[in-house]
Formats: structure tokens, C-alpha cells, sequence
């Protein structure tokens, strides 16, 4: 049985500086990014406040910080995908960046 929900998967190489993703094709319901050298993911869901996103990053040595990013740093839906602001963690300059989309 189907569940009616549309997914989208991508990538992008992080810039370091706000990015726009533009090519997901409809208004994200959430928005999950990992970005894998950096060891961090982070999600945004509908009804958390644009530009805001929960961020786990692993630090490698055993230790993991969770947070609330509520800056202009975090995630907004946009029309067609996505803005990621330019947080240190997951939109590195040449690093990838994996992303899902739910409708």
C-alpha cells in the first residue's frame, strides 16, 4: 500500500556561505542533510520556525553534540527545495552534502 508521501534524494558540494537547492521540485514538508566528512546530520521538519534545524554532530572521539540551530544558519523551505544557511558543521566549502526531501 502506498503511503502517498514523495521523497526526493541529492547532493550538493557545501559552499561555506548560504545555499539554495532549488532543483527538489515541491515545498519540503522536512528536510534531512548529512553530511558524512564532517560527521554531521541534521533535520527540519514542518512547524519548526525557517531557518532553524536539529543538528547532531559526532565529534569522532566518543562524544556527540545535539543542538537547535534557530539562527540564519539552520534550514527554510523554499517553493521548489531548500536554503541552508551556512553553518560551520554541515555546509562545508567542497565537502557533499546528502540530502532527503519529504512531501
Amino acid at each position: 500500500m502506498a503511503s502517498g508521501v514523495q521523497l526526493l534524494c541529492g547532493s550538493f558540494i557545501g559552499t561555506g556561505s548560504s545555499k539554495e537547492v532549488r532543483t527538489v521540485g515541491f515545498r519540503p514538508r522536512s528536510v534531512k542533510l548529512w553530511n558524512v566528512s564532517g560527521n554531521c546530520k541534521a533535520v527540519w521538519f514542518e512547524g519548526m520556525a525557517d531557518a532553524s534545524m536539529q543538528k547532531v554532530v559526532d565529534s569522532g572521539a566518543g562524544t556527540t553534540d545535539i543542538s537547535l540551530v534557530a539562527s540564519a544558519n539552520g534550514i527554510t523551505p523554499l517553493s521548489n527545495g531548500f536554503s541552508l544557511g551556512a553553518d560551520t558543521d554541515l555546509n562545508v566549502a567542497t565537502e557533499i552534502v546528502y540530502y532527503e526531501c519529504a512531501q
